[in-house]
């Protein structure tokens, strides 16, 4: 089967209500839904997240990353951690272990291999939309975070099929391939984003990152989301740019902001950016 023939297949199936998630992920899910509920407290979340050791462990981890030891570090439950980082952040990592989940569901060392940078690619795009929003474009950082973790959720999600449809591995052949792919993933996409019960705002940043352009300095979340993707040196297995014109492309990006510049910033922000990523990440 074509790789054009397989996105259509998924469309299809995601048109008709049949785009699920293995049992382990969706259990993981029902945590997010659970998290959603207007109802739902610091405690109840506690006792939801004590349950799933994978998400409990990152809920603690991200607590004493740098970019949130501000609140005192040395956090050893869960209900602390959930105080400090908050149910936005939360909810970022919910989903972020829900991806992770994915990489654990194939055989294929090829694919393991290309959901694992996925989600290396998207640790950094999260980190750094993180502090692009507390430093630049003065939006909520968390919900920045979020949209970092999600924002290759398409990309997560076919990568996840490619043992059904190996041509999904396939790069495009030509500009035509390259436009009626794109439009599959980008419905895809929504679709899982969705499942996910992402909000309209993320879905909206998301959106930018597939029609809009660079804004410097940001002030949306889709422009800070946009920017953000930009700076990741760490690029998306799915990219089909050469990995060092990506580096290169991502370092070259400045400009000034207020009395000091977009790259001094980075500079000085350094040691939040890698600790945040490495709390993702690992």
């Amino acid at each position: 089967m074509k790789k054009s023939e397989a996105l259509k297949k998924i469309v299809e199936q995601a048109r008709s209500g049949d785009l699920t998630f293995p049992a382990n992920i969706q259990a993981t899910l029902e945590i997010q839904e659970a998290l959603n509920c207007p109802d739902c407290g610091i405690e109840t979340a506690a006792k939801l997240v004590t349950k799933e050791p994978m998400i409990a462990v990152r809920v603690v981890a991200i607590a004493n990353s740098v970019a949130y030891s501000r609140f005192g570090g040395g956090v050893t439950n869960i209900r602390t951690a959930i105080t400090i980082l908050g149910f936005n952040t939360l909810r970022s990592v919910v989903v972020a272990v829900a991806m992770r989940q994915l990489s654990q569901m194939s055989k294929n060392p090829q694919i393991k291999a290309m959901i694992e940078k996925l989600w290396l690619h998207s640790a950094h795009v999260a980190a750094l939309a993180h502090l692009l929003a507390r430093k630049v474009s003065k939006i909520d950082p968390e919900t920045a975070l979020f949209a970092g973790v999600v924002h290759e959720v398409s990309s997560f999600y076919l990568l996840s099929r490619a043992e059904e449809f190996p041509s999904l591995l396939e790069p495009h052949q030509s500009d035509k391939d390259d436009i009626l792919d794109e439009d599959h993933e980008i419905y895809i996409g929504r679709s899982v984003l969705h499942q996910l019960l992402a909000p309209k705002r993320i879905v909206s940043a998301i959106e930018t990152l597939w029609y809009g352009a660079r804004a410097t300095p940001p002030e949306t979340l889709g422009e800070t989301l946009l920017l953000a993707n930009d700076l990741a040196s760490c690029s998306s297995p799915l990219d089909h740019r050469d990995v060092v014109m990506v580096e290169q492309t991502a370092a070259t990006i400045d400009f000034p902001f207020k009395e000091t510049s977009l790259r001094q910033i980075l500079t000085e922000s350094d040691d939040d950016l890698q600790s945040l990523i490495a709390s993702l990440a690992n």
